[in-house]
């Protein structure tokens, strides 16, 4: 009888490991994903940033 409560035991604390695991997972990858995020709204200000001083290097060129 040691041998089966022995098993069930160890297959309880292989579920609890795995869902510790799941929920380390799932926490890095919403943290990843808010990085993705921030760095997708930097580049889109970075491009506005570069399509607007081009308007303006153009206007000044025109102005020449």
């Amino acid at each position: 009888m040691f041998w089966p409560m022995f098993a069930v035991a160890l297959g309880f604390v292989g579920l609890a490991v795995l869902g510790v695991l799941a929920v380390r997972v799932f926490l890095e990858t919403q943290r990843l994903g808010r990085q993705v995020s921030d760095a997708a709204r930097r580049i889109n200000r970075a491009a506005e940033d570069l399509e607007q001083a081009t308007v303006s290097a153009t206007r000044a060129a025109d102005s020449l």
